[in-house]
């Protein structure tokens, strides 16, 4: 089981809710020497697995989007397993009716959307799924309360998360 220290978890509860989630996400990347395949896809179980998707989304939502959330890898990991369902128990609701909206887009367009590109092809794309930007700016107005409700959900249910020792 991964270990965190109630020394490491006070200093992040005492930074931000980002940071407290980053502390447990950040040890489950280590875990998996940053590289989630076949072989090491084990080493997590759900619950880990469904809070680092959310980070995965969180990132990628804000710092560019749907479109390169797919293109960098991860829509199979966000939207093939239960995240959306996983993060309705985290308490994040709202964030779970976007991703199941976002699935229904990806599963529609999958082999286009994971396609190689270039980078004109990739920023194209940003204009032929527009309909993810509305999905985008909904995330964005309650990004910070879903984050908060999260990570008072991993606070208050550590042991499903981590050891902490």
């Amino acid at each position: 089981m991964i270990q965190i220290t109630e020394k490491q978890i006070a200093a992040s509860i005492e930074s931000n809710y980002i940071d407290y989630i980053n502390l447990y996400t950040d040890a489950y990347l280590i875990e998996v020497e940053n590289n989630l395949n076949a072989e090491n896809i084990k080493k997590l179980d759900g619950y880990q697995h469904a809070l680092l998707a959310y980070r995965i989304f969180r990132e990628e939502v804000t710092h560019g989007g749907f479109v390169q959330l797919i293109q960098n890898g991860y829509g199979g990991y966000i939207f093939d397993n239960p995240t959306a369902k996983a993060l309705k128990i985290f308490g994040a609701e709202k964030t779970a009716k976007i991703i199941y909206k976002a699935k229904k887009i990806f599963d529609a367009n999958r082999k286009e959307l994971e396609r190689e590109t270039t980078d004109e092809e990739f920023n194209a794309m940003y204009v032929d799924f527009e309909v993810f930007g509305e999905l985008e700016e909904k995330y964005f107005s309650i990004e910070k309360e879903e984050t908060s409700t999260i990570a008072r959900f991993v606070n208050e249910n550590r042991s499903l998360f981590a050891e902490v020792v």
